[in-house]
């Protein structure tokens, strides 16, 4: 998820600026030598829902998704994200729109309690680490790795960043349409009503994450009812 950083017309602007930037020191983008040697899981971050200005985000970290999984690149996916700045469990709908576009369901998997980018990796390794998967990493756009490969070398060194290689994945694909209303949250607040830009600040910098799950019992900050 990009999140307290920026606003979510800045991340939009980032992103087409960023879309022909294809270097970061954390990324390993050499995919043949990754075919014989797969990773058991990639987490995919979330991107709030029906929020017009990232569909774009959303799109490529679909489609990226999917194709590192027809590639072999991955056995599986964890899609990440929790109801944050609009009333869709992020996850979920990324989740809904992954098995829509052929991704059997069964390989695919959806975190629901991040709220910053930070916890969509720690409580997606926890997920992962659960499931039995081992090999792990993060497939997301430039912008998001650039924020994230900090965090990522101190606290899961051994991670990998598989950054979105533009000219491998159709953006004039059509995303199919899904039923989103399993995954709409209701007696949703945004987090910008629940947190102030300093407590907003420190969850992006991993600050407001529960270190302390031994199973996949995740934490609740903020009851969310979800509807059937």
């Amino acid at each position: 998820m990009k999140r307290s950083l920026s606003t979510p017309a800045f991340i939009s602007c980032a992103f087409f600026i960023l879309c022909g930037f294809d270097k970061t020191k954390k990324e390993s983008n050499d995919l043949k030598d990754k075919i014989a040697n797969p990773y058991d899981v990639i987490i995919v971050p979330g991107v709030p829902y029906q929020e017009p200005s990232l569909k774009s985000v959303l799109k490529s970290r679909i489609l990226w998704a999917k194709y590192l999984f027809e590639k072999g690149i991955t056995k599986n996916i964890i899609f990440s994200g929790a109801p944050v700045y609009t009333p869709y469990i992020e996850g979920k709908v990324m989740k809904m729109y992954a098995d829509s576009l052929g991704i059997p369901t069964e390989n695919t998997f959806a975190e629901e309690e991040a709220e910053h980018s930070t916890e969509n990796i720690f409580y997606s390794v926890q997920m992962a680490r659960d499931l039995g998967f081992k090999r792990i990493a993060l497939a997301t756009d430039h912008y998001q790795a650039i924020l994230l490969k900090g965090y990522i070398k101190k606290k899961f060194p051994d991670m990998e960043i598989i950054t979105i290689q533009y000219k491998k994945i159709n953006m004039k694909t059509a995303l199919p349409e899904i039923d989103a209303e399993s995954a709409f949250a209701n007696y949703f607040v945004s987090l910008a009503e629940r947190e102030n830009k300093l407590k907003r600040f420190k969850g992006t910098m991993g600050k407001n994450i529960i270190d302390n799950k031994k199973d996949s019992s995740f934490y609740k900050r903020v009851p969310v009812l979800v509807k059937n």
